[in-house]
């Protein structure tokens, strides 16, 4: 099974390459993205979000559909984290069996609106369990809380770690967690992850940077995917496409 998790950014990069990136992966069992709209936010133009103004020109407002529409071999999730049209979207393969799907969240409460930067709104989990002919595996697609303050612990971030592994110790099957977390990978917010048994990839094939040339600061870490012990690694890679500030990761995995 093959998948490519990836923060789009909304689009701003430019919306023919990564519809056109999209396009030529096609054959990919399952897209877990991150950044999507589904609808503008008028009430939000020039507001700050992730410190960085809205500006609905740049951004795809409606790139779920037009995802959507061109993966038409793939069944779509979308689960908001920020009111209803901007959050999580997953894409998987319609010849795949979903068994389940949804989302919990993990940092504040779905309809937290926060006070002041927009980008400080609730997160969640989007999750998707798939039947196999190995057994059930369960894909998660994860946009760990942005605070303004790097990419470093902080009370929230730890506790945000915390109720994912309260969540995925509920899951019966072996799983994939993936997304963009915003952490380094030295955090103790990635530790308490890695002491709930999960394989860290990044750290595991010794990646040094998850970011394109898009994104200019020194912190190059951002997007994790991590497995159970059940997953058998076929290939990973950071994808070298610049259709974002974030690299694409690809993984390629059986079960045991």
């Amino acid at each position: 099974m093959e998948l490519i998790t990836l923060n789009t950014w909304g689009g701003r990069a430019g919306r023919d390459g990564l519809l056109k990136f999209l396009e030529e992966h096609k054959d990919t069992d399952v897209f877990c993205l991150q950044e999507i709209w589904s609808a503008p936010y008028e009430h939000l133009e020039g507001i700050n979000a992730g410190n960085r103004p809205i500006d609905h020109k740049e951004v795809m407002t409606h790139g779920m559909q037009e995802i959507s529409s061109l993966l038409s071999e793939h069944q779509s999730y979308f689960h908001p984290h920020h009111l209803e049209n901007y959050g999580l979207q997953m894409l998987v393969k319609k010849n795949l069996d979903a068994a389940e799907n949804g989302d919990v969240f993990v940092y504040k409460e779905k309809g937290y609106i926060p006070e002041g930067d927009v980008g400080n709104h609730g997160r969640n989990i989007q999750y998707v369990t798939l039947e196999t002919k190995m057994g059930f595996v369960t894909v998660m697609n994860f946009h760990g809380l942005w605070n303004g303050k790097g990419k470093t612990d902080s009370e929230d971030r730890i506790n945000q770690s915390k109720r994912i592994v309260e969540f995925v110790n509920r899951i019966q099957n072996d799983f994939v967690l993936c997304g963009d977390f915003n952490l380094l990978p030295d955090t103790e917010s990635i530790r308490i992850l890695e002491r709930a048994g999960l394989r860290n990839l990044i750290k595991e094939y010794g990646v040094q940077s998850t970011r394109t040339s898009h994104y200019q600061k020194p912190e190059k870490h951002a997007d994790y995917i991590f497995v159970t012990k059940g997953i058998d690694v076929k290939n990973f890679q950071v994808l070298s496409d610049v259709v974002s500030d974030h690299a694409p990761l690809f993984l390629d995995f059986d079960l045991r």
